[in-house]
Protein backbone atom coordinates (compact mmCIF):
# COMPACT_ATOMS: atom_id res chain seq x y z
CA UNK A 1 0.00 0.00 0.00
CA UNK A 2 1.23 3.49 -0.82
CA UNK A 3 1.31 6.45 1.53
CA UNK A 4 0.17 9.89 0.55
CA UNK A 5 0.58 13.36 1.97
CA UNK A 6 -2.51 15.44 2.70
CA UNK A 7 -3.08 19.07 3.56
CA UNK A 8 -3.77 19.67 7.24
CA UNK A 9 -5.85 22.63 8.38
CA UNK A 10 -2.69 24.39 9.61
CA UNK A 11 -1.19 24.00 6.11
CA UNK A 12 -4.30 25.49 4.54
CA UNK A 13 -4.25 28.44 6.95
CA UNK A 14 -0.56 29.06 6.20
CA UNK A 15 -1.20 29.06 2.44
CA UNK A 16 -4.23 31.33 2.82
CA UNK A 17 -2.42 33.83 5.05
CA UNK A 18 0.52 34.15 2.64
CA UNK A 19 -1.78 34.48 -0.36
CA UNK A 20 -3.83 37.14 1.44
CA UNK A 21 -0.66 39.03 2.39
CA UNK A 22 0.50 39.01 -1.24
CA UNK A 23 -2.85 40.29 -2.46
CA UNK A 24 -3.05 43.00 0.19
CA UNK A 25 0.54 44.12 -0.47
CA UNK A 26 -0.60 45.06 -3.98
CA UNK A 27 -4.11 46.24 -3.02
CA UNK A 28 -5.66 43.46 -5.12
CA UNK A 29 -9.26 42.53 -4.30
CA UNK A 30 -9.46 38.79 -4.97
CA UNK A 31 -11.00 35.55 -3.85
CA UNK A 32 -8.62 32.83 -2.67
CA UNK A 33 -9.66 29.20 -2.84
CA UNK A 34 -7.82 26.10 -1.63
CA UNK A 35 -8.88 22.54 -2.43
CA UNK A 36 -7.60 19.06 -1.63
CA UNK A 37 -6.27 16.64 -4.25
CA UNK A 38 -9.82 15.62 -5.19
CA UNK A 39 -10.86 19.22 -5.79
CA UNK A 40 -12.94 19.46 -2.61
CA UNK A 41 -13.11 22.93 -1.09
CA UNK A 42 -11.03 23.44 2.06
CA UNK A 43 -10.87 27.26 2.10
CA UNK A 44 -12.67 30.16 0.46
CA UNK A 45 -11.83 33.75 1.28
CA UNK A 46 -13.22 36.76 -0.57
CA UNK A 47 -11.28 39.89 0.25
CA UNK A 48 -13.07 43.22 0.63
CA UNK A 49 -14.21 44.68 -2.69
CA UNK A 50 -13.60 41.46 -4.64
CA UNK A 51 -16.22 40.94 -7.32
CA UNK A 52 -18.90 38.45 -6.27
CA UNK A 53 -18.28 36.31 -9.38
CA UNK A 54 -14.72 35.68 -8.19
CA UNK A 55 -16.15 33.50 -5.41
CA UNK A 56 -17.34 31.09 -8.12
CA UNK A 57 -14.36 31.34 -10.44
CA UNK A 58 -11.57 30.81 -7.86
CA UNK A 59 -12.81 27.39 -6.64
CA UNK A 60 -13.27 26.29 -10.24
CA UNK A 61 -9.67 27.19 -11.02
CA UNK A 62 -8.42 25.39 -7.91
CA UNK A 63 -10.47 22.28 -8.62
CA UNK A 64 -9.28 22.10 -12.22
CA UNK A 65 -5.63 22.52 -11.16
CA UNK A 66 -5.95 19.77 -8.54
CA UNK A 67 -7.74 17.27 -10.78
CA UNK A 68 -5.45 17.94 -13.73
CA UNK A 69 -2.32 18.23 -11.57
CA UNK A 70 -1.15 21.18 -13.63
CA UNK A 71 -1.60 24.91 -13.80
CA UNK A 72 -4.87 25.95 -15.36
CA UNK A 73 -2.99 28.14 -17.82
CA UNK A 74 -2.25 24.92 -19.74
CA UNK A 75 -5.96 24.48 -20.46
CA UNK A 76 -6.52 28.13 -21.31
CA UNK A 77 -3.60 28.01 -23.75
CA UNK A 78 -4.93 24.83 -25.39
CA UNK A 79 -8.32 26.45 -25.96
CA UNK A 80 -6.81 29.75 -27.12
CA UNK A 81 -4.64 27.85 -29.59
CA UNK A 82 -7.67 26.35 -31.29
CA UNK A 83 -8.47 23.18 -29.39
CA UNK A 84 -12.00 24.42 -28.71
CA UNK A 85 -13.36 20.93 -28.11
CA UNK A 86 -11.53 20.95 -24.78
CA UNK A 87 -14.22 23.30 -23.48
CA UNK A 88 -16.46 20.22 -23.28
CA UNK A 89 -14.08 18.32 -20.96
CA UNK A 90 -16.20 16.90 -18.11
CA UNK A 91 -16.00 18.33 -14.60
CA UNK A 92 -13.58 21.13 -15.50
CA UNK A 93 -14.97 24.60 -14.93
CA UNK A 94 -11.97 26.82 -14.27
CA UNK A 95 -9.93 26.58 -17.43
CA UNK A 96 -8.53 30.07 -16.95
CA UNK A 97 -5.06 31.00 -15.73
CA UNK A 98 -4.99 31.36 -11.94
CA UNK A 99 -5.14 27.79 -10.64
CA UNK A 100 -1.90 26.25 -9.35
CA UNK A 101 -1.47 22.69 -8.03
CA UNK A 102 0.29 22.13 -4.70
CA UNK A 103 2.96 19.51 -5.34
CA UNK A 104 4.77 17.77 -2.47
CA UNK A 105 7.41 15.17 -3.28
CA UNK A 106 5.95 14.69 -6.74
CA UNK A 107 2.39 14.24 -5.46
CA UNK A 108 -0.47 16.66 -5.91
CA UNK A 109 -1.95 17.36 -2.47
CA UNK A 110 -4.34 20.09 -3.60
CA UNK A 111 -4.41 23.42 -5.40
CA UNK A 112 -4.89 27.13 -4.97
CA UNK A 113 -7.20 29.11 -7.23
CA UNK A 114 -7.33 32.90 -7.25
CA UNK A 115 -9.67 35.21 -9.12
CA UNK A 116 -10.12 38.95 -9.22
CA UNK A 117 -7.18 40.61 -10.96
CA UNK A 118 -5.10 39.93 -14.09
CA UNK A 119 -4.52 36.23 -14.53
CA UNK A 120 -0.76 36.57 -14.05
CA UNK A 121 -1.42 38.38 -10.77
CA UNK A 122 -3.85 35.66 -9.71
CA UNK A 123 -1.01 33.15 -10.26
CA UNK A 124 1.42 35.35 -8.33
CA UNK A 125 -0.91 35.29 -5.33
CA UNK A 126 -1.47 31.53 -5.55
CA UNK A 127 2.24 30.81 -5.79
CA UNK A 128 3.01 33.10 -2.83
CA UNK A 129 0.62 30.99 -0.77
CA UNK A 130 2.13 27.72 -1.94
CA UNK A 131 5.67 28.97 -1.30
CA UNK A 132 4.73 29.66 2.34
CA UNK A 133 4.02 25.95 2.73
CA UNK A 134 7.72 25.29 2.18
CA UNK A 135 7.08 22.18 0.11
Amino acid sequence: MQSKQVLALDDVKKIAAAAEAEAKAHNWAVTISIVDDGGHLLWLQRLDDAAPISASIAPGKARTAALGRRETKVYEDMINNGRFSFITAPNLEGMLEGGVPIMVNGQCVGAVGVSGVKSTEDVQIAKAGITALGA
